[in-house]
C-alpha cells in the first residue's frame, strides 16, 4: 500500500506553466525600449524634456522672485519705520519752534534751557 501511495504522489506534479511576461517586466529588462522605439517617439521625448525644464526653470523664477519680493517687504518696513521716527523729531522741532516765538511774541522772556534742572539741597551749619 505505500508503494501505490508513492506513485499517485508523483501523478499528482503540478503542472508549472511559467506566466506571460507583463509589459512592466517587458519595460524592466528593456525588452519594449528599443532603438526603435526611441526613433518613433523621438518628437514626443523632446516635447516632454523641453516641458520639465521649462516647469523646472519657472519653478527656480518664482522662488527667486518670491525672495526678492520677502527682501523688499522687510526693506519697506524699515523704512516705513524710519519716515516715523524722522516725523516724530520734526514734529517735535516744529512745535519747540513755535513754543519759542510764541514765548517770544508774548515777551515773556523765558528760554530753553540745555540742561536738566538741578535740585539744590541747603546744609545748616
Amino acid at each position: 500500500m505505500a508503494e501505490t501511495d508513492i506513485h499517485i504522489d508523483n501523478q499528482k506534479k503540478p503542472n508549472l506553466k511559467r506566466p506571460a511576461p507583463t509589459w512592466m517586466e517587458d519595460v524592466r529588462y528593456g525588452r519594449s525600449l528599443s532603438v526603435e522605439f526611441f526613433k518613433r517617439n523621438a518628437w514626443l521625448l523632446m516635447v516632454f524634456v523641453v516641458a520639465l525644464l521649462s516647469l523646472m526653470g519657472l519653478r527656480y523664477k518664482t522662488k527667486t522672485k518670491m525672495e526678492e519680493i520677502k527682501r523688499l517687504r522687510v526693506e519697506l518696513q524699515r523704512a516705513e519705520s524710519s519716515k516715523l521716527q524722522e516725523k516724530a523729531a520734526y514734529m517735535s522741532l516744529i512745535r519747540e519752534t513755535e513754543m519759542k516765538r510764541m514765548v517770544e511774541e508774548k515777551g515773556l522772556g523765558l528760554e530753553f534751557q540745555e540742561f536738566p534742572p538741578y535740585q539744590l539741597e541747603l546744609i545748616n551749619d
